[in-house]
């Protein structure tokens, strides 16, 4: 695999930047386990189907690995993943297509 690509490896780099940028990276392992809360609102098999759609659109793969074998666990279907993923599609398809509104209009006014 290219050095320049998702590794698994890169994995172990977290650490140097828990060091390097401790106050921000405590932030970001804070804001990172609401995921994994089991006392919110929305119930965890859905807080983690939502994270996939998330991480589809954002195309972390690390991201799909742990939300996946999350929401396995907390009782999310096949069924239930394909979807969060097909929603994610939509709304990307739908960002398109009104980013493509405004590149319309930016060249109507040029």
């Amino acid at each position: 695999m290219s050095d320049h690509y998702h590794d698994p490896a890169d994995l172990k780099l977290l650490r140097d930047m828990k060091q390097l940028a401790p106050t921000e990276f405590a932030a970001w392992v804070g804001l990172d386990k609401i995921v994994g809360r089991e006392d919110g609102a929305i119930p965890r098999k859905y807080r983690e189907l939502i994270a996939i759609g998330v991480a589809c659109t954002t195309q972390c793969p690390y991201c799909l690995e742990v939300h996946t074998k999350a929401a396995k666990a907390a009782g999310a279907t096949r069924e239930e993943v394909v979807e969060a993923t097909m929603l994610a599609a939509a709304l990307r398809a739908g960002a398109a297509a009104t980013h493509g509104a405004m590149a319309l209009k930016l060249f109507d006014k040029a």
